[in-house]
């Protein structure tokens, strides 16, 4: 099964209380890419600049990802500048260079038209529609979003999510599209939107599983997993996207869509989420192996065990 994801391949200049890195390689889509690559085939919709080269583009074909959904533009490539000294929780952004992501307009290759599964990375809702509705025929659609989209960019967004099988966003995220403060309220509210699946990251805390009731219920299925303590972070850059490549790797990888799989992609999602925490950039990401991840897997899944 192969995923199709759209997204930013970008450099990052980051400053953690455990140092600063100047401009590792990141973005959206490369974590995803990276993570997801573990599970399944991964197919990738971006731009670069002239700055990516041969050397960055070798960190996705040492994986077998395929690049070419990569347009390289005349310029440089998306650069983004933040800190994590205050809180590690919580970006604080310095500065940011859209460069030719300015005018990104993603280009499907043919060869993607058979992927079966759709990942729309944190992008402008309009260009997530318009790869959303020029991929009709994928068996499942995944997305992502931030506080900029939904409080400057509502209509847009709420057309994506109509045609979204599962959303994943962080809990003040999820809070902001539904406008309600409680989260098992803010969830129904997404999930009326479209999604049948919504999936809050809580960061260091886990991650909450949320599904629409088929059969007309009110009240939501609800499975939370929590996020296994690490002794470092490192830089948590990238650890929502990581944690949804993760995920949706895995349920790709998977014969049915059963809760007990959506459940586990939960935890696969904090395992990938987990490992991107420990390096900076996709430093761990590239360094990885698939032993690593299963063992960490079982690790997580021994805590959770009451018995």
């Amino acid at each position: 099964m192969s995923i199709t994801v759209v997204g930013s391949v970008a450099y990052d200049s980051i400053e953690t209380p455990a140092g600063r890195r100047e401009r590792c390689l990141g973005g959206a889509a490369t974590y995803f890419s990276l993570s997801a690559s573990f599970f399944t085939e991964v197919r990738v919709i971006a731009v670069v600049g002239e700055d990516f080269g041969p050397e960055q583009e070798a960190v996705f074909t040492r994986r077998k990802i395929d690049t070419r959904g990569i347009e390289h533009a005349a310029g440089k490539s998306f650069f983004w500048e933040g800190s994590y000294l205050e809180n590690l929780n919580e970006a604080r952004t310095h500065n940011t260079e859209l460069n030719v992501f300015a005018s990104f307009e993603p280009k499907i290759p043919a060869a993607y038209s058979d992927s079966e599964f759709l990942f729309l990375a944190n992008i402008d809702p309009v260009l997530q529609r318009r790869v959303r509705e020029a991929m009709p025929q994928v068996k499942l659609v995944a997305g992502d979003t931030m506080n900029y989209w939904i409080k400057d960019h509502r209509p847009a967004l709420v057309e994506v999510l109509k045609g979204l099988d599962a959303l994943l966003i962080n809990d003040t995220e999820a809070r902001m599209l539904a406008g309600k403060d409680n989260l098992v309220q803010a969830a129904r509210a997404v999930m009326a939107l479209g999604p049948r699946f919504l999936v809050v990251k809580h960061g260091e805390y886990g991650a909450t599983l949320f599904e629409r009731d088929s059969s007309g219920g009110q009240e939501p299925k609800v499975f939370r997993a929590p996020a296994l303590p690490l002794e470092e972070v490192i830089d948590p850059t990238g650890a929502g996207d990581s944690f949804a490549g993760g995920f949706f790797g895995y349920l790709a990888a998977q014969p049915e869509w059963t809760a007990a799989a959506f459940r586990r992609a939960i935890f696969y999602g904090s395992v990938m989420g987990s490992f991107a925490c420990e390096r900076f950039g996709t430093e761990r990401l590239q360094q990885l192996s698939r032993a690593e991840i299963d063992a960490r897997f079982e690790l997580l899944r021994e805590l959770t065990h009451l018995d």
